[in-house]
């Protein structure tokens, strides 16, 4: 029962995510041919975000070594992470012709998911 619950919950995460996505990039007017193109991209940003990730935080973590203050160090977090965001999303967006996205529309959505993710990962530690 537990099992079944936790895939469900999953399931319904990932189409929420989708479904969120989708009305973000319509919103700011990205056109996109099929629902097919949209996850295949929402599923190779997210793929090659993994790859950037790793080399984003450690160039964080190298930067910050001798940054002194929360709001420098918050502010460096949210370039790096913005900068990773924008170059993954440019990648795609440039191999992907199912789906175009303006330059603006990808500094606005790069810039929404680094504070998000600062946000939520901020949140995660300070309950720990």
């Amino acid at each position: 029962m537990g099992c079944q619950f936790l895939l469900f919950f999953g399931w319904l995460c990932s189409w929420g995510l989708i479904f969120g996505i989708a009305g973000v990039f319509n919103l700011l007017g990205v056109e996109y041919d099929t629902v097919w193109s949209l996850l295949l991209f929402v599923f190779a940003f997210y793929s090659l975000g993994i790859i950037v990730e790793l080399f984003s935080k450690a160039i964080f973590k190298l930067t910050t070594l001798y940054i002194i203050g929360r709001f420098k160090v918050t502010i460096t977090r949210v370039c790096i992470e913005f900068a990773s965001n924008w170059l993954v999303l440019y990648i795609v967006d440039e191999f992907m012709s199912s789906i175009t996205l303006s330059i603006k529309t990808e500094i606005i959505v790069a810039l929404l998911i680094a504070i998000l993710e600062i946000v939520f990962e901020d949140a995660t530690t300070d309950k720990d």
